[in-house]
């Protein structure tokens, strides 16, 4: 059977840049190697992620409704009825984007896709059936895979030495958790897991948590985690991790060099960071070239040096984001279709969906200090808004950079109740080429939590009113 388009992956790349596709009026398939679409991110990643930390927010906040005035009995854990709320969750989702096939008349086949020249691909399903498509664009959209420890060969069994998927599925709290990592991850699923009574303790090869975030923000991120009851060690290499009689034990040496210690725990989480999934697709045989970082090489319009083959998402460049996939797939469904796709690599936010939230779009301090690009920078904490006051939600601030002559916003930094969403406005400014005056001389809604981002633009480009 012969389609314009042939995703295989149908994550949020995949799904997005075929539905897209259909719209603009091209025939279209997708494989998928699960049950289920979605991906990692809706079956396994973002989605039930979210659910758990929505539900054990509740739960924390259970127990500190009395500063506003309302007492209830003792709140107590149903892990059994949080899990099936997070799988639900999953269902529904996936569910809906079966849905979005079905209405975009897009055909689903269920196997693990092969690409085996320019213009074909093998699908293989469960029972070993093959059968082969043809399509005059073939669009990898594979996501990515755990990438593990480096140098440390480590058993994942998704029991008691697990990676994100047997970290968002556990049978009970752990007494004590190893995270071994200090990226979002880790901290989305430490932050869960301690909300709920475990004693968290994250393993950073960094001296920071958060990588390349804003300096300040992770600085003030890691005391709040702390006063949560989250315990660092950063600037250590961990060197092992094994299975115990009674759990596993992880050993790491100080990076700068010293003695190496050993913990206990009754789960170790490895959170180091994901790797482009590109195995057992033909990538090798059909020619398709690949970067020093198992990456898909591609040109401005996401086609690999083999003509007809195109990659999106995790497996190429860039930060490994659901959104920036998503941006990818609609802009090369348009260009096969005969029209200008775009993605603005520069305005791409990240968020940490832990509580409170961080949210980051465009350039940190450091970056603009390591290009030589002057700027300025305004800053309001949350501490003198009133919405957060009556929320006590006072914690973090909104940070905002500005290049220095024109004013034209380079970056925005929130740690802070909402930031996720609030990060949109920034990066909505930022698109459109505006200033921080832009911004700040934009009438924004009182009493608002988004009020600290038009007071964080006012003291970027004279004085916040408020402070």
């Amino acid at each position: 059977m012969a389609y314009d388009i042939i995703v295989i992956g149908t994550g949020p790349g995949g799904y997005v840049c075929a539905v897209k596709a259909a719209q603009l009026g091209l025939k279209v398939a997708v494989v998928e190697k699960r049950t289920t679409y979605g991906g990692t991110c809706l079956n396994v990643g973002c989605i039930p992620s979210k659910a758990l930390l929505h539900a054990s927010e509740m739960y924390h906040a259970a127990h500190h409704l009395d500063g506003l005035g309302i007492e209830i009995g003792e709140a107590r854990l149903n892990l059994d009825k949080m899990m099936a709320h997070k799988d639900a969750t999953v269902k529904s989702n996936v569910d809906g984007v079966a849905y979005l096939f079905k209405k975009n008349k897009i055909d689903a086949f269920q196997g693990t896709g092969r690409v085996v020249s320019a213009g074909k691909v093998s699908v293989t399903a469960d029972d070993g059936a093959t059968q082969e498509l043809e399509a005059k664009a073939i669009v990898i959209a594979t996501g990515s895979d755990v990438a593990g420890i480096p140098g440390v060969a480590v058993e994942i069994d998704e029991e008691v030495i697990v990676s994100s998927t047997g970290g968002i599925a556990l049978k009970q709290v752990p007494g004590h958790m190893v995270v071994v990592g200090g990226g979002v991850i880790g901290l989305e699923l430490g932050s869960v897991w301690a909300r709920l009574g475990a004693q968290v303790t994250v393993v950073e090869y960094l001296d920071s948590i958060l990588g390349g975030m804003d300096g300040e923000v992770s600085k003030q991120f890691q005391r709040l985690l702390a006063k949560q009851g989250l315990t660092f060690n950063l600037g250590a290499k961990v060197t092992g991790v094994a299975r115990s009689e009674t759990g596993a034990n992880v050993t790491f040496e100080p990076v700068k060099g010293g003695e190496a210690q050993t913990i206990a725990a009754d789960v170790v989480l490895v959170a180091t960071g994901r790797k482009p999934y590109t195995a057992g697709l033909g990538l090798e045989e059909a020619g398709v070239a690949l970067d020093n970082r198992g990456r898909i090489e591609i040109d401005k319009h996401f086609q690999t040096n083999v003509p007809g083959i195109f990659a999106i998402g995790d497996v190429v460049k860039g930060p490994m984001l659901a959104h920036k996939a998503e941006d990818e797939g609609v802009a090369l469904a348009e260009i096969l279709s005969g029209q200008h796709g775009h993605v603005n690599y520069d305005v791409i936010p990240g968020v940490v969906y832990t509580q409170p939230e961080v949210a980051s779009v465009g350039k940190t301090e450091e970056e603009l200090k390591a290009q030589g690009i002057a700027y300025k920078a305004g800053k309001f904490p949350f501490s003198a808004n009133g919405r957060a006051r009556a929320m006590l939600a006072t914690d973090g601030f909104v940070k905002i950079l500005a290049d220095a002559e024109t004013d034209r916003i380079l970056g925005g930094h929130i740690i802070g109740f909402g930031a996720g969403e609030m990060i949109h406005e920034i990066a909505t400014v930022m698109e459109f080429g505006g200033s921080s005056e832009d911004l700040g001389r934009t009438c924004h809604a009182h009493p608002t939590m988004s009020e600290a981002v038009k007071e964080a633009a006012l003291a970027t480009f004279f004085k916040p009113i408020h402070m």
